[in-house]
């Protein structure tokens, strides 16, 4: 059986653009979230992470340019002419919508000629689990033994269009997020670009595998039974011990629903002494990026023995009696699981495990 491995990676984030220092303003409770007036011409505040220099580089969109970024340091010492691109996005350049291809597809084309690469690119567009969603393609693509390298990059920036989206359905909060707390009443949108390098070469984390599940409860609402999340955390549970988990990495938006969702398909799937944590109190919903930027930390974390803390929780507000990381504790454990789920039903996990354990 083909085995795949994470390599490189790259980040770009409004907190910073280098994972390890970004693990360490996580660990001493700083954030990039904060309450913005008229940005983006949006009538209303809104509390969010976004970046303050918007610059972009000749012939990509900003959205582009930093993705070519994060997939720059990813890429390092790498040929890449013999990697394969998967994008992982939600809206792209939507706000440039009139005046200029749009396409993801469009994007992908220009970020991999940007980075010299000569396989065609793909484009995974799959609601708020793209990035993971990413993973799992560049997973199987490896699998299948038609590939040697994959870069699985996961990026997105807001707009009016977005920010106003999100209003008309009262999902934003007006404070700092707050995941799993029983105060918590709404997300923080955020932006972000991360890439990880995948290839079949023996690395320092393994992806064991990986799941994504529909459970077709609802356009914009999670199924009230954690259908979806359950199926997909059986199904990367398989050949392991719960017991070797050093924590689960959810997704955590600070919705009602959402994270209600979460606590259930944990505790169905016999997880409920794991220990969870969220880092949208962090960066807030960095939408298709945050797949890919979220196992990036985790990875980093759990090599340093850290679970991290999920900013903004102080008391457990949902049904199920899931273990909620307040503040950073040690691990000595040696793997762990990204959940994460999004509109219309969609949910995803991910099997993260050191490279070399067994």
């Amino acid at each position: 059986m083909i085995r795949v491995y994470c390599h490189g990676y790259g980040v770009r984030t409004p907190l910073g653009n280098n994972a390890g220092e970004l693990l360490q303003c996580i660990l001493e409770g700083r954030t990039a979230l904060k309450l913005h007036t008229g940005v983006f011409g949006c009538p209303v505040p809104f509390v969010a992470s976004l970046f303050e220099d918007r610059a972009s580089a000749p012939g990509l969109s900003f959205f582009e340019s930093i993705a070519v970024e994060a997939a720059k340091d990813a890429l390092a010492g790498t040929d890449s002419a013999s990697v394969a691109l998967v994008l992982a996005s939600i809206k792209g350049n939507v706000e440039k919508i009139g005046g200029e291809d749009v396409s993801l597809a469009a994007s992908a084309r220009r970020i991999a000629d940007a980075l010299g690469m000569e396989i065609p690119p793909l484009v995974v567009s799959n609601a708020c689990i793209s990035g993971l969603a990413g993973l799992v393609q560049g997973f199987r693509m490896l699998r299948s033994g038609r590939y040697s390298k994959v870069l699985v990059l996961g990026a997105e920036v807001q707009s009016k269009f977005i920010v106003t989206g999100f209003q008309s359905l009262k999902a934003l909060s007006m404070e700092q997020c707050k995941p799993f707390d029983a105060a918590r009443d709404g997300l923080n949108l955020g932006e972000a670009a991360a890439a990880i390098l995948l290839s079949t070469e023996e690395g320092p984390w393994e992806i064991v595998s990986g799941a994504v599940r529909n459970d077709a409860n609802h356009i914009s609402g999670p199924s009230r039974t954690g259908e979806g999340s359950w199926k997909a955390l059986c199904q990367v549970l398989e050949g392991i011990n719960p017991e070797d988990l050093a924590f689960i990495n959810v997704h955590g938006t600070s919705t009602v629903y959402n994270d209600e969702m979460e606590a259930i398909a944990i505790d169905r799937a016999g997880l409920a002494d794991v220990p969870v944590n969220a880092l949208k109190g962090v960066f807030g919903h960095t939408m298709g990026a945050a797949g890919v930027l979220e196992s990036i930390l985790s990875m980093l974390s759990a090599d340093r023995g850290v679970v991290l803390p999920t900013r903004g929780f102080s008391t457990l507000g949902v049904s199920r009696p899931v273990k909620v990381s307040a503040s950073a504790s040690k691990t000595d454990k040696k793997a762990f699981i990204k959940l994460l789920s999004g509109f219309g039903g969609v949910n995803g996990a991910l099997l993260f495990r050191k490279g070399g354990e067994r």
